[in-house]
């Protein structure tokens, strides 16, 4: 981007609504010339900054996969105190907001290719997931890696996000999904417990294998002693410090842990970095 202290204006095409309790909505955003969108140029992993004036900006990891020509995603959860994600859940479609970025660094997809790909999310932490498997299934780059097998969990199947797109995803023979939930409820059929269990239960091959994960903290904790259990090393599995991005720019200073920026040096980093920097699991 030219100058990262100053946003697009882009146009809110759609709002979905993801979850029962509405507290998590998904924004279509399209920018007013083609040109700009492909300045907007990012790679799965990264984020930016989502504003509404009057109201600031806050960052929001992209869930949309770069092959989107047509528009960006972003997943936005409202929190109680949240100025800014109350704003946006205030929006209506056609309204004008701020984006600003992309920041960061992406996972490895040079590290990725030919390998059989383990995905694991929890919560509506999986938006940078997702634009990861829309990238990884889209035609032009299916061919370049092997066997996809995501994992996602939720607390209870109202708070698990993107049905239609992972019911899609579980028809496809290329892709293995396997969902749970901490409380199912009497219609639930699939997995039942928290993510590291069914991690373990399934047990996917580490031969050749790289391991992408991105949750809440907790489910985090427990899920990579699950992997290297299951023999993934330390530099194969490869995690994002989420709710550590702050300003995009590294200029606040709020985001560091040790010498790194996690939104300039992150926020994904191998299980192997971390293990060098203060303790964030």
């Amino acid at each position: 981007m030219a100058d990262p202290y100053l946003p697009y204006t882009v146009t809110i095409r759609k709002i979905t609504i993801e979850n029962e309790t509405r507290d998590i909505k998904t924004f279509e955003l399209v920018f007013p010339d083609g040109q700009q969108r492909e300045q907007f140029d990012f790679v799965p992993g990264q984020f930016a900054q989502l504003s509404v004036f009057g109201a600031g900006e806050s960052p929001i990891g992209i869930a949309s996969s770069p092959l989107d020509a047509d528009c960006v995603t972003f997943t936005v959860k409202k929190y109680p105190t949240g100025v800014v994600t109350t704003a946006l859940h205030n929006c209506e479609p056609g309204q004008t907001i701020g984006l600003r970025g992309p920041f960061g660094n992406h996972y490895p997809f040079d590290q990725m290719a030919g390998k059989d790909i383990v995905i694991v999310g929890g919560g509506f932490a999986v938006t940078t997931l997702r634009s990861t498997i829309r990238y990884l299934l889209h035609e032009s780059k299916r061919s370049g890696f092997g066997k996809i097998t995501f994992f996602y969990g939720a607390r209870t199947p109202g708070e698990l996000i993107y049905h239609d797109e992972i019911s899609s995803w579980a028809q496809r023979p290329d892709i293995d999904v396997h969902l749970t939930v901490d409380n199912p409820d009497d219609n639930w059929t699939s997995h039942s417990g928290v993510v590291p269990a069914v991690v373990t239960k399934i047990a996917p091959a580490s031969d050749n294998a790289i391991a992408l994960l991105c949750g809440p903290p907790i489910m985090v904790k427990y899920t990579i002693p699950a992997l290297k259990d299951l023999g993934f090393p330390a530099e194969q599995i490869i995690t994002s410090l989420e709710m550590r991005m702050k300003c995009g720019i590294g200029k606040c200073g709020r985001c560091n842990i040790g010498s790194k920026y996690v939104c300039i040096d992150g926020p994904v980093f191998s299980v192997a970095e971390l293990q060098k920097l203060p303790q964030e699991f």
